[in-house]
This record gives C-alpha cells, sequence and structure tokens, in this order.
C-alpha cells in the first residue's frame, strides 16, 4: 500500500524555493500591471476588434499547454532546470516593452505569444526544481508557499494597475514600460539560482524518447493524473465569474473589488493549507476544495446580487485548498530523472482539459444562459469527488 508522506518537524524552507516565490511574485505584479489594460489598449488606441482578444487568448493558452509538456522533458534530457527557468521568466519581461512599441494589434499579438511563450517555458521546470529542492514530506508547504507569493503578486499587481490607470488615464504605453520594472527584478532574482541536488543529472540519467520517459512513470502518478485531469473539465476561467457579476448589476470597480477579495483569502490560505496538506493527508484538502468549488459554482448559477460577496472568498479558498496541494500530489513519488517530464505532462494535459472546459462553459453561456455554465461546471467537479471517493483510498494516494 503507497503511503503520503509522513509529517516532518522541519519548519523552513530550502533558499531555492523562497527565492523562486519571490520570482513568481515579482512575475505576477508586472503580469496583473499588464493584463487588464491589454484590452483597453487593443480596442481604444489600436481600433482592434472584439474577435481579435478572443482568439488572441485562446492561441496564448494553447501555446503554455503544449509548452509545458515540452520544456520539462527536455530539461529532464539536459540534466538542468535553470536554463528553462531564467529563458521563461526574460521572455515575460520582455514582452512588456515590445507592448509599448506595439502601433498594430498583430504586435500586441506577437507581445502575448512571446509573454505566453515564457510562461510554458518556465512553469514546468520551475516546479520541477520544487519538488528537487523540497523532501517530500513537506511538499504542500513548498507548493503552498509558491502559490501564496504567486497570488499576492497578483493582487499588488492588479492594485498598482487600479492606480495607474487612475493616475495616467490614456498612458497605456507608460503603464507597460512601468510593468518591465518588476519583471526586470525577477529575472535578476533567477541567476541566484542553483541547481538542486536532487536535480536530474545529464552524465546519469538516459535520454529517453518522451512515450518510453512517461512509460517508466509509477502507476500512483496516474490514478492521480487521472483524477485531476476529470476535473479540469469542470475548471473554467475565472473570467466567467467576473462577467456573471457584472450579468447581476455590479459596476466595473465592484467587480474588480470581488476579484481582489478572492485573491486576498487565496493568498491567505494557500501556504497553510500546504502545511494542512504535510500533516493530514492532500487528497483530503484536494477533494473538500473540490466540494467547495462545486458549491461555489452552484452558487453563481442560483444566487442573487447579495451573495457573490460570500462566493468570492469560498471560491478563494477553494484555490488556496487546491492549487499547491494538487502539484505536491502528483510531484510525490516521481523519479528525480523524470520529474520534469511527469509535471510537463500533468500541466499540458490538464490544461488543453481546462480549454475544452473554457470551450463548452463559454458554449453553454451562449446558447442556453448565463447560469449554464455554472451548474454544467458544479456537476462535472462533483462527478469528480465522486469518482475519487470511489476509488480505494490507497490508489488516490502517489507513492510516497
Amino acid at each position: 500500500m503507497s503511503h503520503e508522506p509522513a509529517p516532518t518537524k522541519r519548519t523552513s524552507l530550502p533558499h531555492a524555493i523562497i527565492t523562486l516565490g519571490w520570482v513568481s511574485f515579482f512575475t505576477d505584479v508586472a503580469s496583473e500591471m499588464v493584463y487588464p489594460v491589454v484590452p483597453l489598449f487593443l480596442v481604444a488606441v489600436l481600433g482592434a476588434p472584439a474577435t481579435v482578444l478572443g482568439a488572441m487568448e485562446g492561441a496564448a493558452e494553447a501555446v503554455v499547454c503544449l509548452m509545458k509538456g515540452a520544456s520539462g522533458w527536455h530539461s529532464d534530457r539536459i540534466g538542468r532546470r535553470t536554463p528553462f527557468v531564467r529563458a521563461g521568466y526574460g521572455l515575460g519581461a520582455l514582452s512588456k516593452p515590445l507592448l509599448a512599441m506595439a502601433f498594430s494589434w498583430p504586435m500586441v499579438f506577437i507581445a502575448r505569444i512571446i509573454d505566453r511563450s515564457g510562461k510554458g517555458l518556465r512553469t514546468t521546470a520551475r516546479d520541477a526544481m520544487i519538488a528537487d529542492a523540497a523532501p517530500a514530506a513537506i511538499a504542500g508547504r513548498a507548493y503552498g508557499f509558491h502559490r501564496a507569493m504567486d497570488t499576492t503578486g497578483a493582487i499588488v499587481g492588479v492594485l498598482l494597475s487600479m492606480g495607474l490607470l487612475a493616475l495616467l488615464p490614456g498612458h497605456y504605453r507608460t503603464i507597460f514600460l512601468l510593468a518591465a520594472l518588476p519583471g526586470i527584478v525577477a529575472v535578476w532574482l533567477t541567476f541566484r539560482l542553483k541547481e538542486p541536488d536532487a536535480a536530474p543529472a545529464a552524465t546519469a540519467a538516459p535520454r529517453l524518447p518522451l512515450r518510453e520517459a512517461l512509460r517508466g512513470l509509477p502507476p500512483a502518478y496516474w490514478r492521480a493524473l487521472l483524477l485531476l485531469s476529470l476535473f479540469s473539465l469542470a475548471n473554467s476561467t475565472d473570467a466567467l465569474l467576473l462577467l456573471r457579476t457584472r450579468d447581476l448589476g455590479f459596476s466595473d470597480t465592484h467587480v474588480i473589488g470581488a476579484y481582489v477579495l478572492f485573491n486576498l483569502v487565496y493568498a491567505a490560505s494557500a501556504y497553510p493549507a500546504g502545511i494542512l496538506s504535510d500533516r493530514i493527508g492532500r487528497w483530503r484538502l484536494m477533494l473538500g476544495g473540490w466540494t467547495l468549488y462545486a458549491l461555489t459554482y452552484f452558487g453563481f448559477a442560483l444566487s442573487g446580487p447579495a451573495g457573490i460577496w460570500a462566493l468570492f472568498p469560498i471560491y478563494g479558498l477553494y484555490m488556496g485548498l487546491t492549487e499547491g496541494v494538487g502539484k505536491a500530489i502528483i510531484a510525490s513519488g516521481l523519479p528525480a530523472d523524470r520529474r520534469g517530464t511527469a509535471m510537463g505532462f500533468f500541466l499540458m494535459l490538464t490544461g488543453l482539459l481546462s480549454l475544452a472546459g473554457n470551450l463548452a462553459a463559454g458554449l453553454a453561456w451562449d446558447l442556453i444562459g448565463p447560469r449554464a455554465p455554472f451548474i454544467l461546471g458544479g456537476a462535472l467537479a462533483l462527478l469528480a469527488v465522486i469518482v475519487a471517493l470511489a476509488l480505494p483510498r490507497n490508489h488516490r494516494h502517489p507513492a510516497a
């Protein structure tokens, strides 16, 4: 029988994980300073049609998904993580001044693809580096800390974006240039990273073809991947929550305020949830989080405006309980020389399934009504919980 890692008395996190947390903090500050501004810049300055924004985001997310799979495998093949991390964060920082220089929407499209390529390049190698650096017994703590830093950066970025839009109305290019500064800090911090001792050695690890590398992964990995992939179909974009909130009569300011509230709860809960998962079991938190997700989505389908302020914090708690913990579940028990490949395949598959889920949710909204995607997402989330509970307990646990 496989077991989750036993509790540990160790409370400190390795230096590499703390550094990666700060790298993600500054990167998310930069990204969220830009993210709300790009649609305004496209429409108000460049005169792009609304369909361009949808096509751009769809193409960008597809690039992210595919590159997550490829970069993880290649980081195993060369036995190094840091080149992918540095190049990925470097591309993200480069995209901000490129946006400032854009004078047509295809240039914005190119900058956006560069930014998302950087995300796809760095994410898998970074998550594998966390698994390399963190002992298995504190994997939940490590990923929870990283998610907390990431989300705190997003909150700071959104608030900075709101403030800059108020102070510099219409000066979108200036905001893009200012957003490059925290991105540069993030890139500088990546040069303080060293390859963890547990990283795969290029001379020792066989350079297996992708199919062979995946074939050698433990059965517990595939069982966990099956459950996490099933839930990914339910996990539609947060933009639908904001759109539903606007549909219920909220002003733009209140919509952004609700989004900030969600992120505050997410940031506050991610690290404690990671610590708790190391002590009581990761699947307990995961299934509890999925249940909260289902309740939140049913709430968005059935609730009126008064319930929205309660639903966003619950949704933030779901994120805190599951985002880092899910990666800790996948990372547990993986061979050191195949962590990048396994993490990359997980991120690629769940990302592509989320894209499919987003498409289904969008169609449900357009063809049936604004309540339909939330009923669909809640039902799929409950299905994932039921399937997980139907499995024998030891079948859900990754190998220690």
